[in-house]
């Protein structure tokens, strides 16, 4: 049985004068009326998590800094490097200022963000930890090196049968084909998603995490690629790919706004054999010597 659906009902006695109302010419915008504003205080508590790292044997403690953030930019990047000229000991890290190397990677009021790209809170009291479940090596810098080593085993570059020498032709790819790659290359490996995971936080040594797999992805339905069926047998695994469980805290957290939920699932029914990677539009060595 099929619903009607009315978008708009208007009681008669009503009708004549709405119309009455749409029909008036346009007199421009009306002057919004004044409202007094209250100064905003610029003065900030920073609590910043500070911990000299194993070897130096003390205690992690936080922080307190009173910060005026009218003399700094309006990023929370901005306000730790001013931190850092109150006190040179603080460490983190940074590089690009522009969301892009991924470095500046931190906890910020209970969520992750990248510090270059995140303006400061309006809140009195801002929180500063290092994000979270990773082992610390000072102050907000982390040790990235096992989230680096899932990244490598992945074989994060084309792998092709038919190599050739290295520059001497390039491997084409249709318009429609490079699209799919279109939310996954921008990840920039700042490990907000992965370690905003709890199946991360509980599997951290066996399941990849959102990072990873997303560029297993990426590198999967790449039209170039040759190695398809090898990766896809590597991430059959109990732990690898399949202990994620759908909670999109990743998707939550990642700074550029991509979706490593929704990519992890169509990456299982890649290993599951629910689906294929469909062949390249166009022949991939079009522009070599060998090609048509």
């Amino acid at each position: 049985m099929q619903r009607s659906f009315r978008l708009f009902s208007f009681i008669n006695s009503n009708r004549d004068k709405v119309c009455e109302i749409l029909n008036k010419p346009y007199s421009g915008h009306k002057a919004a009326p004044t409202v007094s504003k209250k100064p905003v205080d610029p003065r900030r508590i920073f609590k910043v998590y500070r911990f000299g790292g194993i070897a130096s044997k003390e205690k992690p403690q936080v922080m307190n800094y009173d910060l005026d953030i009218s003399t700094c930019g309006r990023m929370v990047l901005d306000a730790l490097i001013k931190l850092k000229d109150m006190d040179p000991t603080l460490v983190f890290r940074r590089s690009c200022r522009e969301g892009i190397c991924g470095s500046c990677a931190i906890n910020l009021q209970g969520s992750n963000c990248l510090a270059c790209i995140t303006a400061i809170p309006p809140d009195k009291t801002i929180n500063i930890y290092p994000i979270p479940h990773m082992y610390v090596i000072r102050d907000l810098v982390v040790d990235m090196t096992h989230f680096f080593e899932v990244y490598n085993n992945l074989r994060p570059y084309l792998v092709r049968r038919d190599a050739g020498p290295l520059g001497k032709f390039q491997y084409a790819q249709s318009i429609q084909d490079n699209a799919k790659l279109v939310g996954l290359y921008e990840c920039v490996l700042c490990a907000c998603c992965s370690t905003a995971c709890p199946s991360y936080w509980w599997n951290g040594r066996r399941f990849y995490g959102p990072a990873s797999l997303l560029h297993a992805y990426r590198w999967i339905v790449d039209s170039r690629d040759e190695d398809t069926e090898q990766r896809l047998f590597e991430l059959r695994d109990d732990f690898r790919a399949f202990r994620c469980h759908t909670i999109l805290n990743c998707t939550l957290a990642c700074p550029k706004g991509l979706h490593p939920g929704f990519v992890i699932a169509k990456l299982k029914r890649l290993i599951a054999g629910l689906d294929k990677k469909p062949p390249p539009e166009i022949d991939t060595m079009k522009f070599s010597s060998s090609g048509s």
